[in-house]
């Protein structure tokens, strides 16, 4: 969470903004919740990306006249002369990127090209080095076949427009091939009611009927309440007094937290999100999407 405040800061993003309001009588800041850490890292990503940009198309339009000038151009850097003085050069750039501003876009794509390629091989490493985290973490449900030779993991939140249209694909993904697991990764980043969804749905777990509760806070009218949504599992049959208990449980805060600081390590920045074959797969897919991505999975 320091990383994220520090780099947020040196953003340009205001204390009241990173979250850092007064604190104790000591002078220390008071610790921000992960889902609040989770939006700070996602702010300060996008914030330094964009400095990024700003810093590369300010750098090229003042390249002095060196053999860095000439190699953006594709040029071999060569002696200066007095004929190619740094404000006749400066002046054939500038003319030149007038007449084919195309060149700017096109080392924007690059770059761009290259950060993207960059950051799925680091996810890779990602889901590598925490496979563990992600695929077996015995407090995140499991659905379809415990034993299925294909792992899917799924980032989620029951406020999510997109994750209630992708719920019924999923299902029917599920039904069709009894050789998937999927591993359920409670997400709650869209509000208190969010967050409430998701210890309701860790607690129904521990009753044992976590599946059922999760299908039926994806088809709960929205907005919902923790009213709501005790009722909602009341009608199911779990016992609503120990679900109570069990949603204030640290350890189920615990697990919601371990899920969101995952996501930030595999740069998920929404839901819905899935993770499969050493691949993050970002937003709602169709049904030949996910099962092309399972078949390329089982073909390693």
């Amino acid at each position: 969470m320091t990383a994220s405040v520090d780099r947020a800061r040196s953003s340009g993003f205001p204390d009241d903004i990173v979250g850092i309001r007064g604190g104790s009588a000591g002078g220390k800041p008071k610790a921000m919740p992960a889902i609040a850490a989770f939006r700070l890292e996602v702010a300060a990503r996008r914030a330094a990306t964009g400095l990024r940009f700003v810093f590369f198309l300010g750098l090229l339009a003042a390249i002095p006249a060196t053999g860095l000038r000439a190699q953006a151009l594709g040029q071999t850097s060569q002696p200066s002369s007095s004929a190619d003085d740094p404000d006749e050069f400066g002046q054939r750039v500038r003319d030149y990127l007038l007449k084919h501003p195309e060149v700017i876009l096109e080392a924007v794509q690059l770059l761009q090209d290259r950060q993207q390629a960059a950051q799925a091989d680091q996810v890779k490493q990602v889901i590598v080095a925490r496979s563990g985290e992600i695929f077996l973490d015995p407090a995140s449900p499991v659905g379809g076949n415990p034993n299925g030779d294909v792992t899917l993991v799924e980032f989620f939140d029951y406020n999510c427009h997109y994750c209630r249209g992708v719920a019924p694909t999923v299902a029917a993904v599920l039904q069709a091939d009894p050789g998937v697991r999927l591993v359920y990764k409670e997400f709650p980043i869209l509000g208190a009611s969010s967050d409430v969804a998701a210890r309701s749905a860790l607690a129904a777990y521990r009753q044992g009927k976590y599946a059922l509760l999760h299908d039926a806070l994806m088809q709960l009218p929205q907005p919902f309440s923790e009213e709501s949504v005790l009722a909602t599992a009341a009608t199911l049959g779990l016992d609503v007094e120990r679900l109570k208990r069990d949603m204030a449980d640290p350890a189920v805060a615990e697990a919601i937290g371990r899920n969101s600081e995952l996501a930030a390590a595999l740069g998920i920045t929404g839901t819905p999100a899935f993770v499969i074959a050493g691949q993050v797969i970002p937003g709602s897919v169709d049904r030949p999407t996910l099962e092309g991505l399972i078949a390329q999975a089982r073909k390693g």
